[in-house]
């Protein structure tokens, strides 16, 4: 290989092996995420450079294997396969070694060079396990490193021994050879040398394709069948006859005692290599189990993290929150010092300060609110989540794992309903994944939480945690009655069986910690950027054109003007500032009255017989229509719609300042508050 290329390695290991961790120790902030073609499953990747050397990093789904029947394990092997990168890192959890080594033993049938990052090594050595790593080399005919991803240890000599081994692999893959016994060997060399003999063995090794055909795996099945569908004919009876002969002689099918023979090898290399230093002793994640998966403790403790999260949030941003508001206004005041008179002038005070100021000041307690989600899910607690709450899901006819998808969307608030959907791929049973996605916008989202939240601050200060805990009760029970009715009435069945592997529980490291909360941070940054903005400053043009008619327009100037001429005739003097408060007014009132004539205003005004009915006016409906767009504009055009109709009050407060001083305002006074 030329020194000079950039290196392509796949991250492939387990859920909960720690690949993510060490995927964030190798890139930092120099990931990129997106979309495999195609599919809804998340991409991520970053660049690294060692020794000289520049590595691009891929990190695939997790997955327990390469099999094709779920959408993670099909991305993943198809990109091993169409991508062809030159070294796989194989994340393994070396507390669980023949587990997580079965994804490895399949990675190598498929014939890539392979390195084995033996992750958790501090873990395996509390255990009491020792691992003899020669002779796991050895058994397998790879390389492996000992490694801590979370605290970085073994990341250096891991990356050495990548360059290496894809400077030094051949351009060939070498699948590795296990014996299933003679009877299936006898039959893949049979079809190993027939597919051999077909365009397919170009660019995938035969022999794999054989196992993966007499497995059964539909994605190689469909493949035979579609480029070499002369080959059908003759393998077809190999198989067949050899299924019969498993069914008459082992009672099992050809994949299960495939499988078996997979473990066995697996069993006895484990022996060779795993010894333990002492007998088994009770785990501290045993006996937190224990108690934090009571069957009576675990809901009133659940509630009460979840409590816990959102006073952390109003707590830990309360300052910060008032730092940028404080900012916005200086902008605000500097661009009303600097700006002549005009549309650009207004565009920039009302439009974007006053819109996106509304949305980016809430920032802060988006931040810490993904700070707390952090250590929830680096501590492991979050998996016990979706155990605690199988029961009740399956009381509504939903899966354990759609806790997953709803709590990604939004379950526990700050999440995005989109990637909850995305989440909601897992779930094998169709009707169960279509229940899901359909309940899952139910959720509080992160795009609800800046309005929930700025409604929380302005009508319930003294009680903030209390009242968004109580919205989020309200968005469960919201989605599983709702899921109730869709299993009941449109999706009959039974939910299908909960599987679910609960990972140790683990202290979170502050840096991964802040890498996730800004990562998810940046993202509702860079939408606020966005969308938001874009749709600020279209309802604004909405909101500003086309102006009142010159006959209206040129009587609200020649009061201004009257107004001004007696100001300069009565200055200085005691009237002076009342001669002003009635220009401020004035102004208003032909800002009020150009915003009710606008396009947005017309809107406004057209819904307003709806409307009035839940005690919104035509301003408000100018916020709900922009929600569309996205609902975090509902925020920026409240503050714009407000900024250019605030009508006069006494203190010559606007209506949006006074919803934040007067939270406990009576009836008569709805219309500011809102």
């Amino acid at each position: 290989m030329s020194e000079n290329r950039q290196i392509i390695v796949a991250l492939a290991g387990n859920p909960n092996a720690g690949k993510t961790s060490l995927f964030n120790k190798l890139t930092g902030l120099r990931a990129h995420v997106g979309n495999y073609p195609g599919v809804t499953v998340e991409q991520k990747w970053g660049r690294v450079s060692h020794h000289g050397r520049d590595l691009k990093v891929v990190d695939l789904p997790g997955t327990y294997s390469l099999n094709s029947y779920s959408l993670d394990e099909r991305v993943a092997r198809d990109f091993i396969i169409n991508e062809r990168p030159d070294l796989v890192i194989n994340v393994v959890d070396s507390t669980n070694l023949e587990r997580n080594l079965y994804l490895t033993v399949q990675i190598l049938e498929l014939g890539l060079p392979v390195i084995v990052a033996l992750n958790m090594m501090d873990l395996a050595e509390s255990k009491g396990l020792s691992l003899d790593i020669h002779r796991l080399e050895s058994g397998l005919g790879v390389r492996a490193v000992p490694l801590v991803a979370t605290s970085g240890q073994g990341v250096e000599a891991l990356l050495t021994l990548a360059v290496e081994a894809a400077d030094s692999a051949d351009a060939a893959w070498k699948p590795l050879e296990i014996s299933y016994g003679r009877d299936i060997d006898e039959a893949l060399e049979l079809v190993e040398a027939r597919l051999a003999a077909t365009p397919l063995a170009e660019r995938t090794p035969p022999r794999w394709l054989a196992v993966k055909y007499l497995e059964g795996d539909p994605a190689v099945d469909t493949l035979i069948s579609r480029e070499a569908p002369e080959a059908r004919p003759e393998l077809e009876p190999v198989k067949a006859k050899l299924a019969a002969h498993l069914r008459t002689t082992a009672d099992d099918d050809i994949d299960g005692v495939m499988t078996d023979r997979r473990y066995g090898f697996l069993s006895g290399l484990c022996r060779a290599a795993l010894t333990k230093t002492r007998k088994d002793t009770r785990e501290l994640s045993d006996l937190l189990d224990r108690v934090l998966l009571n069957r009576l403790a675990a809901p009133i403790f659940f509630l009460g993290v979840v409590y816990c999260l959102y006073w952390f949030t109003f707590q830990a941003s309360g300052p910060v929150v008032g730092w940028l508001g404080a900012f916005f206004e200086f902008l605000g005041g500097a661009a009303e010092r600097g700006m002549s008179d005009g549309p650009l002038k207004s565009l920039i005070l009302e439009g974007l300060i006053a819109g996106v100021g509304g949305v980016m000041g809430f920032a802060p307690l988006i931040a810490a609110m993904f700070i707390g989600i952090s250590v929830l899910e680096d501590s492991g607690y979050m998996a016990r989540v979706a155990f605690i709450l199988d029961r009740v899901f399956r009381a509504f006819g939903l899966h354990g794992n759609s806790v997953v998808a709803l709590i990604v969307g939004g379950g526990i608030a700050g999440g995005c309903a989109v990637p909850g959907v995305m989440a909601a791929r897992t779930l094998r049973d169709p009707k169960e994944r279509i229940a899901t996605i359909l309940v899952t916008p139910f959720m509080t989202c992160g795009a609800k939480l800046p309005v929930f939240l700025m409604l929380t601050s302005a009508f319930f200060a003294a009680h903030q945690a209390p009242v968004m805990m109580g919205l989020t009760v309200f968005s469960w029970v919201a989605a599983l009655v709702s899921a109730r009715i869709l299993r009941s009435v449109l999706l009959p069945g039974e939910p299908a069986p909960f599987v679910l592997e609960l990972p140790p529980y683990r202290l979170p490291t502050l840096s991964g910690i802040l890498l996730h909360a800004w990562e998810r941070t940046w993202s509702y940054l860079k939408n606020a950027g966005t969308v938001v903005v874009s749709a600020t400053v279209v309802i604004w043009l909405m909101m500003s054109f086309p102006g009142l008619p010159a006959e209206q327009q040129a009587g609200f100037d020649a009061r201004l003007a009257a107004l001004e001429a007696q100001i300069e005739a009565a200055a200085p003097g005691p009237d002076v500032a009342a001669l002003e408060a009635q220009k401020a007014s004035a102004a208003q009132e032909a800002e009020s009255a150009a915003l009710r004539h606008s396009l947005a205003g017309r809107l406004g005004g057209a819904l307003e017989p709806l409307s009035q009915l839940i005690g919104f006016d035509w301003r408000t409906n100018i916020a709900r229509v922009g929600g569309f767009a996205a609902k975090e504009v509902v925020l920026s055009t409240l503050g714009t719609s407000y900024a250019m109709s605030a009508e006069a009050s006494a203190d010559g407060a606007a209506p949006a300042d006074k919803a934040l001083e007067e939270p406990a305002a009576e009836d008569d006074d709805r219309e500011a508050t809102l």
